[in-house]
């Protein structure tokens, strides 16, 4: 039996935001802890396979990135059982590409290239059509 949950647009937008925040938190902590880390063929050739993989695995800043890409997960889960397919899944995903941009420039120190940024800007026009 498929439960139907009353339309409440305060309740999506919070769910898309947990959704988009956590994977943005979650990407630029698994990025940064990548560049730390370093060439991971590098790592094993000379630890071997093993190696690389504890290299990653003890390194807090991407434990930490999978905690945050795990609660992002399951915030959709979550967001699906209670809204439309069709807004949670596109909004969130092309919000996240948004915020990763930001978060590349502001946190990661990235040059995203003006191209980009026109994306981001019809991706939040895309976004905004969508749900008016």
């Amino acid at each position: 039996m498929m439960v139907h949950y009353p339309h409440d647009a305060g309740a999506e937008a919070a769910m898309i935001a947990a959704i988009v925040v956590s994977a943005t938190v979650g990407d630029v902590l698994i990025a940064s802890a990548m560049r730390t880390i370093g060439d991971l063929d590098h790592i094993r050739a000379e630890r071997g396979l093993g190696g690389a993989i504890f290299a990653v695995l003890v390194n807090l800043r991407f434990l930490f990135g999978v905690v945050f890409l795990t609660i992002s997960f399951f915030s959709l889960l979550y967001a699906l059982s209670r809204a439309n397919l069709s807004l949670i899944a596109p909004a969130s995903a092309s919000l996240t590409f948004v915020t990763n941009a930001v978060a590349a420039k502001f946190f990661l120190h990235e040059n995203v290239d003006r191209r980009r940024w026109i994306a981001a800007a019809l991706v939040c026009a895309g976004v905004a059509f969508m749900t008016a």
